[in-house]
C-alpha cells in the first residue's frame, strides 16, 4: 500500500532534529508517499519551505497559529503575503485558526485569522484550519470568507453534525490519533458516518500520540495505526479508505 499521505505533520519541529532522514524512511517504508508540513509563525517559516525544497514528497504551508500569537507582529501577515507571492510551492495557507484556550485576547486573534482568510482568497489557495472551543465563531467566519477552494479542520474532535457543518462549507476533516481512543466515543461515531471523501487521515507529529504510545513522540508512520482505526469503526476496505484519501487530499492541495 503505496499511497499513504500524512496531512498534517511538524516535520520540522526540533524534535525531529536528530534524525529527521530516519523518520522520513520509516514513513515510507509504511507507504507514507506525501507529507503536509504546516508553518505556525513567521519564526518557521524558512524552515518548512527548506524541508519542502529538500525532500521529496514534502509539501509546505505557511500560516500564523493562534498558539504563537505572543510573537505575533503585523509585519507577519505582510510577510505572509510575500511568500505566497513569491513561493510556487505552498499548497495552502496554514496552520491558523481560532482558540479560546489560547491567553491572546480573542478579538485580535478574529482580526488575524480573518486576514488569513482573505489571502486565501487573494492566492485561490485552500485552508489549514485549527479550533479549539470556538466553533461558531469560525463557521461565521468560513460562511462570511466564502472560500472558493476549501480547506481542512485539522484535527478534527467533534461530533456528527458539526463536521457536516463543515462539510457543507466545503471543508475537509483531519482526522487523526483522537480516533484510537475509545473514550472518544462521539468522534469515533461521527468519522464512521461522515462521508468517506470529506476525510483526511493526519498525524499532528510529534504531538497528538496514538493509544498506546501516550508519552512518546509521534511520527508520520503511524498514520498505518490511524488507518487501522478508520477501517475498524467504518467497517471499509484499507484499499478504498487509502484511494479515496489520496484523491481528496490531491484535489485539494495539488491541483
Amino acid at each position: 500500500m503505496k499511497e499513504l499521505i500524512d496531512s498534517h505533520c511538524h516535520l520540522d519541529f526540533a524534535d525531529f532534529n536528530s534524525d529527521l532522514i530516519a523518520v522520513l524512511n520509516r514513513a515510507r517504508d509504511k507507504g507514507v508517499q506525501y507529507f503536509l508540513v504546516p508553518g505556525i509563525g513567521a519564526h518557521n517559516w524558512q524552515a518548512v519551505l527548506a524541508l519542502a525544497h529538500q525532500h521529496d514528497g514534502v509539501y509546505p504551508a505557511l500560516g500564523i497559529h493562534p498558539y504563537f500569537l505572543a510573537d505575533f507582529d503585523v509585519n507577519h501577515l505582510q510577510l505572509l503575503d510575500e511568500y505566497l507571492a513569491t513561493e510556487q510551492d505552498i499548497v495552502a495557507v496554514g496552520e491558523f485558526g481560532l482558540d479560546k484556550a489560547v491567553d491572546f485576547p480573542f478579538a485580535q486573534q478574529l482580526q488575524i485569522c480573518k486576514q488569513q482568510l482573505v489571502l486565501a482568497k487573494q492566492y485561490d489557495l485552500p485552508v489549514i484550519l485549527h479550533c479549539r472551543k470556538a466553533h461558531n465563531e469560525l463557521i461565521q467566519l468560513l460562511q462570511q470568507a466564502k472560500l472558493p477552494r476549501g480547506g481542512v479542520i485539522h484535527g478534527f474532535s467533534g461530533s456528527t453534525q458539526l463536521g457536516m457543518q463543515y462539510i457543507k462549507l466545503g471543508f475537509k476533516l483531519g482526522i487523526g490519533g483522537v480516533i484510537t481512543y475509545p473514550r472518544a466515543a462521539k468522534t469515533r461515531q461521527a468519522v464512521s458516518e461522515l462521508p468517506l471523501s470529506s476525510l483526511l487521515l493526519e498525524t499532528d507529529s510529534p504531538d497528538m500520540p496514538i493509544l498506546g504510545y501516550q508519552g512518546s513522540r509521534n511520527e508520520p508512520a503511524n498514520i498505518t495505526k490511524v488507518l487501522h482505526s478508520l477501517v475498524e469503526l467504518r467497517q471499509e476496505p484499507a484499499e478504498l479508505i487509502v484511494k479515496t484519501n489520496l484523491r481528496t487530499f490531491t484535489e485539494l492541495f495539488l491541483s
